[in-house]
């Protein structure tokens, strides 16, 4: 079994910010970088929570990341935005831009944002969220490196290319859908090769188009792009619907990459040591477009209660809708939260470098 570090979330926030102000990010950006991580570790969604602190800053050093740039607005109008992100760190970009969305929204009852040049962004969700904070429906896609191999074929060809779609309730948890177009995230692999864990074979193919079974060997692929990848949601063939799966994934590209004339498919991340031209879609609807707030929630609330008290499976007892067992951990995890040893340890590396130590809380 492996070995789990508490960590008090107050402590962990403030090295994360420090490290990220030693790699040339303002303050304002590393505080939103901080807490998109840390609410994907509280949310228990550690493929994409500080886990992934040291991909940003070889990124930032390696030139994928440009951490002192600021964002552009390219084309605008009452309802929408295109913005180029110019190379910078991709959640202060999309969380700016999920702001003016959402002051647009208020005023005009919708806005969506295409955005080009920016980079990994996190979970897709904690932008929803913020649309979700403000009693507004959210919108959050983003396009990937391209490690998803569309149906029928055996090279990666696009990204995981998250969906996340949420609306606000009244008295129930918001509904909040948070997903990858592939069958799991690159993260996931990521989470299992440091255990050293078999994946399914429905998850990713080898370089002959082959289920593999084996995290370490279709990241090293997919990284040095000698074929093979992750699969689309329902898996390689189209008997288990795997073309949806794709169908969505390049849906995301459209709306990210062709709408803001930026980079799709094998561009992103297509040159080494430059930035990595991620490309984004936000959106901020005001329930008042439609039948108000308050219906709207209500109806929801009956809805979401429909659901969960339907008749339940031989051997449960209980149904779940999107992001309710999210917002559980989250609300559970208030003041720690429980990392990997692996990932507590690269914590650690990672701050020798600027002279900061993360201090564990206790072991589990």
């Amino acid at each position: 079994m492996e070995e789990r570090i508490v960590v008090k979330i107050s402590e962990l926030r403030t090295f994360v910010i420090d490290v990220l102000v030693n790699t040339g990010l303002s303050r304002e950006d590393a505080e939103i970088t901080a807490d998109v991580l840390i609410t994907a570790d509280r949310r228990n969604i550690e493929s994409h929570g500080v886990a992934r602190l040291k991909r940003y800053v070889d990124g930032i050093k390696s030139g994928i990341i440009i951490p002192d740039t600021r964002l552009s607005i390219i084309k605008e109008t009452p309802v929408s935005l295109v913005i180029d992100g110019n190379g910078g760190m991709g959640q202060p970009i999309a969380y700016n831009t999920m702001k003016m969305c959402i002051e647009k929204a208020k005023k005009g009852f919708m806005c969506f944002a295409a955005v080009r040049n920016s980079n990994h962004y996190g979970i897709a969700g904690y932008y929803t969220m913020m649309a979700l904070k403000e009693k507004m429906i959210g919108l959050s896609m983003t396009n990937s490196a391209p490690l998803v191999v569309p149906t029928l074929g055996k090279n990666a060809m696009i990204g995981t290319n998250p969906i996340s779609i949420g609306f606000p309730s009244k008295n129930e948890k918001p509904f909040l859908l948070d997903m990858a177009t592939s069958t799991v995230p690159r993260g996931k692999l990521e989470v299992y090769s440091r255990k050293g864990q078999s994946i399914p074979d429905s998850w990713a193919c080898d370089e002959f188009g082959n289920p593999s079974t084996d995290a370490t060997h279709v990241l090293e692929n997919v990284v040095k792009r000698k074929g093979g990848g992750l699969l689309p949601l329902g898996g390689g063939i189209e008997l288990t619907g795997g073309h949806k799966g794709y169908g969505l994934s390049a849906v995301v590209d459209i709306l990210s990459g062709i709408l803001s004339s930026g980079a799709l498919g094998l561009d992103v991340y297509g040159k080494r040591g430059a930035p990595a031209e991620v490309c984004h879609f936000l959106g901020a609807i005001n329930p008042e477009a439609f039948m108000g707030l308050e219906e709207i929630q209500e109806n929801l609330d009956s809805y979401i209660q429909m659901l969960k008290n339907s008749e339940k499976a031989a051997g449960q007892n209980r149904i779940y809708v999107a992001g309710e067992k999210e917002y559980e951990a989250e609300e559970k995890n208030k003041a720690t939260v429980s990392l990997q040893d692996k990932v507590f340890i690269t914590l650690n590396d990672i701050g020798k470098e600027y002279d900061l130590k993360l201090q564990e809380s206790q072991k589990e």
